[in-house]
């Protein structure tokens, strides 16, 4: 059965444009995630990355894999009702921790969040996951866009780094090249939200988002969710997140007491 935040028309246009929002899902746990975002700037983990070259104005963090270690997204991950929501979304009767993902943007950065898909990057594949990506601060310029229809897409787009655009892994010539969505005249789903609204999407949904040239900061923070179908895949290189030792072989499961399962009763 759906959740109570969650009716037909959201499943079907979760299933359909791989992107939908979900109002208030974390309004309850907006102080709670935003203390740990605090907590997470001031000792950042192994992954964290500033993203703007010297002279680009603002800043640009993101960190991941930290809900471990940071109690207020264990907390948020654990109690709220997001795996109920992810459950229903996926049509899954599991789900499974991926990794959580910190991204700030402080007033004037210009930067945008390049196109991409998070799917390759990850070393999962299945049609059963989702993303909830959710603001700490009221957005309209810096919310995330998703391109309707993108995670149907035959081929995946290609994986780069955020810092210089240039290839993540050694074949690029396995995917297709980034598109420009608004050149091209593709389909664009935004959405003005609330603090703890998401965006629920599918790791293969293109998204990126615009800079932050407002005078608000822009805190956000993603949660990675996996279903039923997920299965650990080969890449050509090393995956981000990576994790390191992990020991899984092509078409497994994921390991629970790494990614361990949520109790999906809402």
């Amino acid at each position: 059965m759906p959740h109570p935040v969650v009716n037909d028309e959201m499943i079907t246009a979760y299933q359909r444009d791989g992107a939908v929002l979900v109002k208030g899902l974390w309004a309850d746990w907006v102080d709670i995630l935003a203390a740990g975002i605090e907590r997470n700037m001031a000792k950042p983990g192994e992954y964290a990355a500033e993203n703007l070259k010297p002279g680009e104005g603002g800043r640009f963090f993101d960190d991941y894999c930290n809900w471990q270690r940071i109690p207020e997204f264990a907390e948020v991950i654990m109690k709220s009702e997001a795996a109920a929501v992810a459950a229903a979304l996926m049509g899954s009767q599991t789900v499974q921790v991926f990794h959580d993902h910190v991204l700030v943007k402080e007033p004037g950065t210009s930067k945008p969040t390049p196109w991409h898909q998070d799917g390759p990057y990850y070393f999962v594949e299945g049609r059963q996951n989702v993303s909830f990506w959710s603001p700490m601060d009221a957005v309209t310029a810096a919310s995330l866009r998703c391109v309707a229809g993108s995670h149907e897409w035959p081929r995946e787009v290609l994986p780069t780094r955020w810092l210089n655009e240039d290839a993540f892994y050694p074949d690029p010539e396995k995917y297709m090249p980034v598109p420009d969505p608004d050149a091209e005249g593709m389909t664009v789903l935004e959405w003005n939200m609330e603090p703890g609204d998401a965006v629920a999407f599918n790791f293969r949904t293109l998204h990126g988002a615009r800079g932050n040239t407002s005078q608000n900061r822009r805190r956000a923070f993603s949660l990675r969710l996996l279903g039923d179908d997920m299965r650990y895949v080969e890449r050509p290189g090393r995956t981000s997140p990576p994790f390191p030792g992990h020991g899984m072989a092509a078409g497994q499961k994921l390991r629970e007491d790494w990614f361990p399962y949520l109790p999906v009763a809402g």
